[in-house]
């Protein structure tokens, strides 16, 4: 019987890096894995569900667009900036916060990688 393998929690801080932005009402969010070998596993555990889940009550939706060549993904969250730049009344209108909440969330990683990045 195979063992499973043992799994821990880790912010995507420390996988990714991101940059994000406003597209009128819609953020749109890039997250790039710091290492090439991270990006299998964005893939894997950054589903738009997930994502929707951590911006539950901030968005309406999530659109996932994945890009290989970079090891990166993007998103875009609709209705996330209260009618976008021009007319939101909200502090961030452009939507430069939404990567920090992103890097935030957290995902399932092996043990044994957990304990290495969390370390540096």
């Amino acid at each position: 019987m195979a063992q499973r393998a043992r799994k821990a929690t880790l912010q995507l801080r420390y996988l990714a890096h991101a940059r994000s932005g406003d597209k009128g009402n819609t953020a749109n969010v890039g997250l790039i894995a710091l290492e090439p070998d991270y990006y299998p596993l964005l893939l894997r555990e950054v589903t738009p569900a997930r994502v929707a889940k951590h911006f539950k009550g901030m968005v309406s939706g999530v659109d996932r667009f994945e890009l290989p060549n970079l090891s990166a993904l993007n998103f875009l969250l609709h209705d996330a900036l209260d009618g976008g730049g021009t007319i939101s009344l909200k502090t961030d209108a452009q939507g430069k916060v939404y990567s920090t909440a992103l890097l935030r969330m957290e995902i399932p990683v092996p043990l044994a990688l957990a304990r290495r990045l969390s370390r540096s």
